[in-house]
């Protein structure tokens, strides 16, 4: 675990706070689709990802879903972060984007860290910053984008995070993601395919513009 914690968070903690992720972390594997965490968990440990790309979502009453950000590796989710803080039940829903590798920490560590490590304090207070500036843009695309302008940017954020301009996802899977209807997005998916920003291919799509 030593080499992997050194190459994705080496730059961040100091040597005695690796040490002590080692020491203390557990290192868990999820395959690509597999629900990480579930609305109404009680977090009993904080997630660093180690590699690949994790999708959060957050569900209404009705059990339909809008995706808020992406973490890759290196980040932690400040949804979870709050939950192990504040022993909260979890009100988001975190999915495998790709398949993942994480450190789970206990939760038990994480103000005590906060006293303790000085650079632990600043990634801490960096992922808040960071995942609020996501919400933000979630919120500004939901309320001022037209469809086909969010349905553009949902493409290509998930081109991004999984570093694969070929997306291997349905059109069914796009419009639960967007929160909106199957036929709408193939509707605009052809819109997108006409202006020669994305090429569509049976059950993929492959993204022009990045």
């Amino acid at each position: 675990m030593t080499s992997k914690l050194e190459i994705n968070f080496g730059y961040l903690f100091e040597e005695d706070l690796i040490s002590e992720i080692e020491k203390l972390g557990v290192s868990k594997v999820f395959k690509e689709d597999t629900t990480i965490i579930e609305v109404g968990d009680y977090i009993k440990s904080m997630p660093l990802l180690i590699s690949g790309a994790i999708k959060i979502l957050r569900e209404d009453e009705k059990g339909d879903e809008i995706v808020l950000y992406y973490l890759e590796k290196g980040d932690t989710c400040a949804m979870t972060l709050s939950c192990c803080m504040g022993q909260t039940k979890s009100k988001i829903r975190a999915v495998a984007e790709t398949d993942v590798e994480l450190i789970m920490l206990p939760k038990e560590k994480m103000a005590e860290w906060l006293g303790k490590y000085k650079t632990w304090q600043a990634y801490i207070l960096q992922t808040y910053h960071n995942r609020m500036d996501e919400l933000l843009e979630a919120l500004d695309t939901i309320a001022f984008l037209k469809m086909d302008e969010r349905l553009f940017k949902y493409l290509k954020d998930k081109a991004m995070v999984t570093h694969n301009d070929l997306l291997h996802v349905t059109h069914k899977q796009i419009s639960e993601d967007l929160h909106t209807s199957r036929v709408v997005i193939s509707r605009l998916l052809k819109k997108l395919e006409n202006e020669r920003k994305i090429q569509l291919f049976r059950n993929s799509i492959k993204v022009l513009e990045l």
